[in-house]
């Protein structure tokens, strides 16, 4: 199983200001999330992405999100990323990623472009917005697509987690409900850390249920 099912959780860290990556990256690991995501609606992702790596080592995989194009792909796996998530679809990204052996998570809503962005190499389809979609939506896809390994973001919530994981989600993408900007912003570590361990819990429980 690769890693980023393993985990079962993307923490989105879609941040104003980055100055604290390093105390939050810690903070979320003490809770059990191993999967960060700065995205590059801040441009000190690439900065945090290579201080948090230098920090946390092995114990994290650090990745980049809102990639737009193949470009910041690339500048952000210079930088250090390990993964790169999309919010829309670009094969583009998706053959950049591949040429560096980088796991692709790729935006798409549709079957045509769920089944697109797999045929074209994306490891993984994040499905955005989840909370617009829903989980039937996930089972209705994943009918005639078993094959393909769905993400739900975007309004991913504690009572839907659930439902995702039950319809089939591999691992959910998080961003506000689990890192929490006013936690953050206060430098409330044990409030960041408390929720990651609240969410490591849902997915564990969850996938005993399913199982």
């Amino acid at each position: 199983m690769h890693w980023i099912e393993k985990s079962g959780i993307i923490a989105v860290i879609r941040l104003d200001d980055l100055s604290s990556a390093v105390a939050l990256a810690e903070a979320l690991l003490a809770g059990g999330i191993q999967n960060l995501e700065f995205t590059y609606t801040n441009r000190d992702a690439g900065k945090a992405i290579a201080q948090v790596r230098d920090a946390v080592g092995d114990r994290a995989r650090v990745g980049a999100g809102s990639v737009l194009d193949a470009e910041t792909a690339r500048t952000a796996i210079l930088a250090g990323a390990e993964f790169v998530v999309t919010p829309t679809l670009r094969l583009q990204t998706i053959e950049m990623c591949r040429r560096y052996s980088i796991p692709s998570v790729i935006g798409a809503f549709s079957p045509t472009e769920i089944l697109t962005a797999w045929e074209a190499g994306a490891d993984y389809i994040k499905v955005n917005p989840a909370s617009v979609a829903g989980p039937g939506y996930f089972k209705d896809v994943l009918g005639p697509l078993p094959q393909i390994k769905l993400i739900p973001s975007g309004g991913v919530t504690l009572d839907t987690a659930p439902l995702f994981l039950q319809a089939g989600a591999v691992a959910l993408a998080v961003g506000g409900n689990l890192v929490r900007r006013a936690s953050v912003q206060a430098g409330d570590w044990d409030a960041i850390r408390e929720s990651a361990l609240q969410w490591v819990n849902l997915v564990e429980r969850s996938r005993n249920q399913v199982s």
